[in-house]
């Protein structure tokens, strides 16, 4: 009685990993559908407002990098970024303009090149302008020296001491801008291209399905297993 009663447990017990670990399989298996799923979705080409994507407080949500979005306001500062490579690999020094929002908050605006700062002069710091563009999060490697007036990166944080607006932690990488003059017009930075497509997650996650899986077989396995002193 006994003993049956203890193979009973032992099979419950064996039909208990085995099933929780072809769950874990099937649980990564749908994630790396998802995965697949998601890399097929139309890049968003709507435009937001910025508030809608992003705050002033925390980091830009993963869901809202590379969103276009549109904010106005009046730009308070510019700076040089040295050593910036855009989205065709070339890398040059671009013009970032700090935009400072009406709601008392500010954005770092990528505007263009460096070298064509002047092709806007329609541009100062009492023009109200409207920025277009794409969302991008704050970088975390430096490219130069940080000074007064030149970014040693993309990075809000390294402009606290300097303002007493409120700052977003990412930066816009300016599409258009119009004032009341009408839009602006001058070269543009390239934007990396941002997809959905992330192969190495996928197959991390078919991965998984084999090891839960795999799992799954030597437990059922086990029971069957006899070592060569048992058979004799």
């Amino acid at each position: 009685m006994k003993t049956t009663i203890k193979k009973l447990l032992q099979t419950v017990l064996v039909l208990v990993f085995a099933l929780t670990f072809i769950g874990l399989g099937v649980w990564q298996l749908q994630r790396a559908q998802d995965l697949q799923d998601y890399a097929a979705l139309p890049i968003d080409r709507t435009i937001y407002p910025l508030l809608e994507k992003s705050a002033a407080t925390g980091i830009v949500p993963g869901e809202s990098i590379g969103k276009l979005v549109t904010t106005s306001g009046y730009y308070i500062a510019t700076y040089k970024a040295p050593n910036q490579k855009d989205g065709n690999g070339v890398v040059d020094d671009w013009e970032v303009g700090l935009l400072q929002n009406e709601t008392d908050t500010a954005i770092l605006v990528v505007r263009g090149l460096w070298s064509q700062r002047l092709s806007s002069p329609e541009i100062v710091m009492a023009t109200k302008v409207e920025v277009t563009g794409t969302l991008l999060p704050a970088q975390n490697q430096d490219r130069a020296a940080n000074t007064a007036t030149q970014l040693s990166r993309l990075d809000s944080s390294i402009l606290v001491a300097s303002t007493d607006a409120q700052l977003f932690e990412g930066f816009i990488l300016a599409t258009a801008e119009a004032s009341r003059s009408g839009s602006v017009d001058r070269s543009r930075i390239t934007p990396p291209e941002l997809t959905a497509d992330v192969p190495g997650f996928y197959w991390q996650h078919i991965s998984y399905v084999v090891i839960w899986w795999f799992m799954a077989l030597l437990v059922l396995w086990l029971p069957f297993y006899k070592r060569d002193d048992e058979r004799v």
